[in-house]
């Protein structure tokens, strides 16, 4: 109820009536809430709908103002907007002061990141920002501040996770634009081992122009933390984010000239992403140990690290992230996962490592695991208990999971997590029935196509969602199709000629290049 109500959803409780909530009233809010998150609207607190409510996400409501305006906006649009507006064009930006937890990005590095925060709004206005003097920071439209719990806006944070930011809208209060951020976050840049600020920054300087929460799915204004967002130079705001902001402030016109008293301000490179340990092996060598398709988004492990390919089918970043920090709840010193799976009848994530499986839910393994891998009754032709599972998966094609190990596999009717689990009658079978495809993978998902894509060594094989005999079933490149690393490297003593981040060594413009263009089931037997 506390949730519903400081997003929007419900009514904040009357002290002096004491007036309790209907069944009904809650189960609007509930529906009211999925159907702007773009969950099936049941009206119950199903696994997704929790999910969701659990998610890192801004402190702002997503429901301002009255019902009828609710339904108007879900008629005609996606994006809001508060009818707040700055009546000047030129808008002066301060930073107050800096993260203090780790990574510890360099003050200069959250400059440069807040100037393309803002960047992105000024694109498609007419709208431009100018960093103030420290001797002017109080003169600053949009005070930028790092704060922690209590910080006497009536807006206070929770620690690390749950809320991240928040920045309050247009108007002739002190606290008109300005923005706070968690300082309990461990904020990063392109980095899956905390919190990304730009995409963060960008979605509260949409609300300090006069921006409300968006249910579209594409748009930076949805209030649910959903990653980096790559290349800070290159990106462009979603169409319903543009959309809003010009409904608010016009398209930018091309030949609008510099203010007199702010010129235009030459914004200073974007920093580089920070770098991995040296001895880390490139993205571009593969030889991955699990590949996995969790949440529509496809994580590749190798050693303690991993990569994330999104929805889009983008790299979120060349450089890796610890599994350590993102996977709360495996031991300490792992170093190889041997296979992962997502689980579709509650969404629980699989981790298999040696002899034991571990159940997460979200990023956190779930109390009384580890447990042993004989939980699953691998037993092999040779009468010998399984110890290490190789890959393991759910076919689109009919729903089940598959264990692969020792060139066999086994078949799964998932039940709930209570009931003890059997292979289907008729397994273990050997694995070169799947045709085409290497008996012994390093690992197995299905993409959204619904195809069961293999991945071995550095190369991986598409099967169709239509059964096991198949035709015309070609080997491709991991590295090229999934790691964005040039085609063909030039190879030296075995190893590839590549740079620390896994790519061949190029000029800086070819880079920039790459860069750019880059961002820019048959029934089975």
């Amino acid at each position: 109820f506390d949730w519903l109500s400081r997003y929007g959803y419900l009514p904040p409780p009357d002290p002096h009536t004491g007036k309790l909530q209907t069944k009904e009233g809650i189960e609007r809010a509930i529906k009211e809430m999925q159907r702007f998150a773009g969950l099936k609207d049941t009206g119950k607190l199903d696994s997704d709908t929790l999910k969701l409510m659990n998610t890192p996400r801004c402190s702002l409501p997503d429901i301002i103002g009255s019902e009828d305006k609710l339904k108007k906006r879900r008629r005609k649009r996606r994006y809001a907007t508060t009818g707040l507006r700055w009546k000047k064009s030129d808008l002066m930006w301060s930073i107050q002061n800096y993260p203090s937890l780790p990574p510890f990005l360099k003050p200069s590095e959250v400059d440069t990141i807040m100037a393309y925060a803002l960047k992105a709004w000024s694109d498609v206005t007419n709208l431009k920002f100018h960093a103030t003097s420290s001797s002017e920071q109080d003169r600053a439209d949009i005070k930028i501040s790092f704060a922690r719990s209590l910080h006497d806006d009536g807006y206070p944070f929770d620690g690390k996770g749950g809320t991240l930011a928040h920045a309050f809208f247009p108007g002739e209060a002190d606290v008109a634009g300005d923005t706070h951020f968690d300082d309990e976050e461990s904020w990063t840049y392109i980095d899956d081992s905390g919190t990304d600020l730009f995409a963060v920054a960008v979605h509260e300087f949409g609300h300090a122009l006069g921006l409300s929460h968006s249910s579209s799915h594409p748009s930076i204004m949805r209030p649910y933390y959903q990653g980096p967002v790559g290349d800070i130079a290159s990106y462009t705001l979603p169409e319903d984010d543009r959309y809003a902001i010009q409904s608010l402030y016009g398209s930018k016109r091309r030949s609008s000239t510099p203010s007199p008293n702010h010129p235009t301000q030459n914004l200073p490179k974007p920093p580089s992403p920070p770098q991995p340990d040296p001895s880390v092996q490139n993205r571009c060598e593969g030889g991955f140990d699990a590949v996995a398709n969790i949440r529509g988004e496809v994580f590749f492990f190798k050693g303690p690290y991993f990569w994330r390919i999104q929805r889009s089918g983008s790299l979120v970043s060349f450089h890796p992230a610890l599994i350590k920090n993102f996977w709360i709840g495996l031991p300490p010193g792992t170093n190889k996962i041997d296979a992962v799976y997502e689980r579709q009848t509650d969404s629980r994530i699989i981790f298999f490592i040696g002899s034991q499986y571990w159940v997460f839910k979200d990023t956190m393994a779930i109390s009384g695991y580890p447990r042993p891998l004989s939980d699953w009754g691998l037993i092999s032709h040779d009468g010998s208990e399984v110890r290490r599972v190789d890959a393991a998966f759910i076919w689109a094609h009919n729903g089940k999971s598959y264990i692969f190990s020792g060139g066999e596999f086994w078949r799964f009717s998932e039940g709930p997590e209570t009931e003890k689990r059997h292979p289907d009658a008729g397994y273990p079978r050997n694995s070169s029935l799947w045709k085409g495809a290497p008996s012994n993978p390093d690992d197995i998902i299905t993409w959204e196509d619904g195809d069961a894509y293999f991945f071995k060594n550095n190369s991986y094989w598409i099967l169709k969602n239509g059964g096991l005999d198949q035709d015309n079933v070609s080997q491709k490149s991991t590295a090229v199709d999934w790691m964005m690393c040039p085609a063909n490297p030039s190879h030296k003593g075995g190893k590839c000629n590549c740079g620390l981040n896994g790519a061949l060594q190029m000029s800086a413009s070819s880079w920039l290049l790459f860069i750019i263009l880059l961002l820019y089931p048959g029934v089975l037997v």
